[in-house]
Formats: structure tokens, C-alpha cells, sequence
């Protein structure tokens, strides 16, 4: 083989290397990198991947505006996805108990302000959210209702919130009727008169205690009760209330006389909440015991004029007790992620701010905050008359039993007790003697 060919072939072997070299070292550059883009896709899905909240609200007549809260919330933060479920039954306590009893409350969850809550907060379950904006401007009096014994800020209250009677101005004309009752026998005289005009003279949510509870009950306890015992939170709580006697039998009584004076639809024990609220707002009925959380129903009826007064649920020539307290609010619980607790007071101060005039205008309840806007929706005389309420309660020092107040469990019992006595199955006495043994045997177990 000649030199020159043998220098060729050197030449040929070692480019052949080479590119065997370089094919090797290029397949390895590849290997790396398709080795490594699963990490690094792995990486941005996980930073790209929304905080997800679990919210379980207690929205009877508003459960439509809660969607559209949710989905402007989650336009404004695409970062968060908001898996909004609704509490169903008569009470937000039902719904709490078998979930916080196993630690397993969703990140955002409707709460009243009551014993129960404030010891689930103290108890470590419901974050503090005392930082929050909405926090900020809740009328003082709300903040010391939402604070626990420990010192928790557990909650923010939809709204000031109490009890009224809704009336129709048109009826009550028709019937002779110039004026609101202003004591419990001139109530009952008012709807005789409107029955011997041919009304209904009351619609009342009997399929739905919580209403009971809400309206007939509270009246009955503030101005039968609470009036002559001003230290009744404390004899609820030691278990030393009593109700087995004449005031505490006359709740229940003046809730069965509205049945046997036939003041209620023929169809009470099984109205729902909705199907009362249709009633008066369509002309079916002269008045309605009804939240000021449904105002927005209610004082906007089909061609009506309509009017409130307080419940008179006081004895003649007694004053009339306020039943003033806070609606049913939102908290956020405690073993959610850090992450999760921060998206979810964000959630909470949309929902009170940007956020309010999408529900608020349906419901036109009355705002929990010191200063109310003057864009706020509702009727100012609904509100002025709250105000007015507002003052006593301050005066008095002592509001009216909101019945969410008394235990938890006790709720159950008084439930069931006020249907039975509606519908003539159980007596007024032998209910109050149930409910003060309720209340004796929560305070036994407390104390345990």
C-alpha cells in the first residue's frame, strides 16, 4: 500500500472517529435534556396550578348571587378556583357539627356568632380574621359578638340582622287597621280584623324552624324572658335558666294562639321558607315574621306598599324588647394550607367589598359596617327602623335572645318543640319544661 494511501486511510479513520464522537456526545446532550424537561415541565404545572377552596355557604334565597360572587372573584384572581357546595336542613349548626367533629371543615364556611362557634375557634379550628379589611369597618358591637372568649376574630357577619313583621299598607287600609299594634293582644286584634276582611293575616314559615326560632321564639324570650332576667346568657351557660313557669310557658303559648285564633295560612305546618316569602310578596297575605335579610323579597311585592314594625310580642303596658344580633357570616378554617388561608380572607374581603353589591342588591339587608354607603340598596325606613332598635338594644344593654345563642345541641331540641306545638302535639308548658332541661343538660356536659 503506498504512503499517500495510507495517509488517506489515517485520515478517513480519524474523521470517522470524530463523527462517531460527536454523534455519541450530541445523543448524550439529547438524553440530558429529554431527562430533564419532565422536571422542568413538572415545575411550571406545579406553579401554574390555581390554590383550589372548598366554601360550604348557608344561602337559602341567594344561592344564584353566590355564583356570580365566586366566578368575579375568580376572574379577578385566576390563580384561585372556588368549589362553592350549599348547606342544606333548618340550621347552619347541622351542618357544622358532624364536620368539625371530625376536624374536617372546608376552607370557607357560613358560621353564626355563637357559644358553639367561639369555642371552635378557640379550640383551634377557625383561622383569625381580624386582619381583614371587612374586619376593619364591622360596627363594634359585631366585633365583640364575633370575638371569642380567647380572644379569636372568628368571622365576619353578613349583616345587622333581626326580626320583623312585614305588612301590606294596602290590607291593613281595607281593613280599618290605622296604625301597627304595638302590644301582643292589639297584634291578635289586628289580625282578627284582617280576617273578617277576608286576609290571611299571617304568613309564617311553620315547615321551617329555624324561622320559629328566628321570629316567635326570640320575641317571646326578649320580652318574656330576657326582660326579667337580665343575666340570662350566664343562666344559659351555668345551666341555671329556668322556663318550667309562667314566662317561659307563654312563649310557646303565644306561638300555638296564632294557630287556634287562625292568624296563619291553612298550609303553615308545612310552608317552607320560599314558599312563605312568595306568599306575602304575591298579595296572599296581610303580614309576614320574616328576616332583614329577605327585605329585598319582601319590601318589593307585586304592586305593593309595604311596611314593618317590630313584633309585638310584649304585654300590654310593658316596653317593647329589640331582638337586634348579626346574620349568619363567613369563617375560614384553621387547618387549611397556609396558601389556602390567604386566598381564602382574600375571598372574604372581595365578597365584602368589590364583591357585596352583587348579593347585597338582591337581599338589601342591612350592612354590618359602621359607615354604610350611601349606594347601599334597601329602604331607608327599614333601615332607620332598625337604627331606632339599634339604640335600645345599646340603652338596655342587653339584646334580646337571638336563639342561635342557646346551645348547640339544645337548637335540636327546640326545633322540634315548636313544630309540636304549633300543630297542637306537644303543650306550651311541657316545651319550656323540655327546653330548660336542654339547657341544664348542655351546661352538665360543658362542665364535664
Amino acid at each position: 500500500m503506498t504512503v499517500r494511501v495510507m495517509r488517506g486511510l489515517r485520515i478517513f479513520i480519524a474523521g470517522m472517529a470524530a463523527a462517531l464522537l460527536l454523534t455519541a456526545c450530541e445523543r448524550t446532550e439529547e438524553r440530558t435534556d429529554s431527562a430533564e424537561a419532565p422536571a422542568s415541565r413538572t415545575t411550571a404545572m406545579a406553579t401554574a396550578e390555581p390554590v383550589v377552596l372548598t366554601a360550604l355557604v348557608w344561602a337559602p334565597d341567594w344561592a344564584e348571587e353566590m355564583h356570580r360572587v365566586a366566578d368575579a372573584f375568580m376572574r379577578a384572581h385566576p390563580q384561585v378556583r372556588i368549589n362553592l357546595q350549599f348547606m342544606i336542613g333548618n340550621s347552619v349548626e347541622e351542618n357544622l357539627k358532624p364536620r368539625a367533629a371530625t376536624d374536617s371543615l372546608p376552607d370557607i364556611i357560613s358560621v353564626n356568632a355563637s357559644p358553639y362557634t367561639a369555642a371552635l375557634a378557640d379550640q383551634g379550628l377557625l383561622a383569625d380574621v381580624g386582619t381583614t379589611q371587612a374586619w376593619g369597618q364591622l360596627l363594634e358591637s359585631l366585633q365583640r359578638e364575633w370575638t371569642s372568649p380567647g380572644g379569636r376574630r372568628y368571622g365576619i357577619p353578613s349583616g345587622l340582622a333581626t326580626t320583623l313583621i312585614y305588612y301590606n299598607r294596602d290590607m291593613f287600609e281595607r281593613a280599618g287597621i290605622s296604625a301597627p299594634p304595638t302590644d301582643f293582644d292589639a297584634f291578635l286584634a289586628t289580625g282578627a280584623a284582617l280576617r273578617r276582611a277576608g286576609f290571611i293575616p299571617l304568613a309564617l314559615s311553620g315547615g321551617f324552624p329555624n324561622m320559629l326560632g328566628n321570629g316567635p321564639f326570640s320575641y317571646g324570650f326578649a320580652n318574656l324572658v330576657a326582660a326579667k332576667v337580665p343575666d340570662w346568657r350566664a343562666r344559659i351557660a351555668d345551666g341555671s335558666l329556668q322556663l318550667d313557669n309562667p314566662d317561659g310557658v307563654a312563649i310557646f303559648t303565644r306561638l300555638r294562639t296564632l294557630v287556634e285564633q287562625k292568624l296563619v295560612q291553612a298550609d303553615c305546618l308545612r310552608a317552607g321558607y320560599d314558599a312563605t316569602l312568595r306568599q306575602f310578596a304575591e298579595g296572599r297575605a296581610a303580614m309576614t315574621f320574616q328576616g332583614t335579610w329577605a327585605a329585598g323579597t319582601l319590601m318589593n311585592g307585586r304592586n305593593m306598599r309595604v311596611g314593618v314594625f317590630v313584633p309585638p310580642w310584649n304585654d300590654k303596658g310593658q316596653p317593647l324588647e329589640p331582638v337586634l344580633g348579626s346574620e349568619t357570616g363567613f369563617a375560614v378554617a384553621q387547618r387549611s394550607s397556609a396558601q389556602q388561608r390567604e386566598a381564602a380572607v382574600q375571598f372574604l374581603d372581595f365578597l365584602y367589598g368589590p364583591g357585596m353589591s352583587i348579593w347585597q342588591a338582591k337581599r338589601q339587608n342591612i350592612p354590618p359596617f359602621r359607615v354604610i354607603a350611601p349606594d347601599v340598596s334597601g329602604d331607608r325606613d327599614l333601615f332607620a327602623l332598625v337604627e331606632d332598635m339599634k339604640r335600645d338594644a345599646a340603652g338596655a344593654n342587653a339584646p334580646g335572645l337571638y336563639y342561635s345563642l342557646l346551645p348547640v345541641n339544645t337548637i335540636d331540641v327546640l326545633h322540634p318543640l315548636l313544630q309540636a306545638v304549633l300543630s297542637g302535639r306537644q303543650s306550651p308548658a311541657r316545651a319550656a319544661r323540655a327546653l330548660q332541661d336542654s339547657i341544664a343538660e348542655q351546661a352538665r356536659l360543658s362542665a364535664k
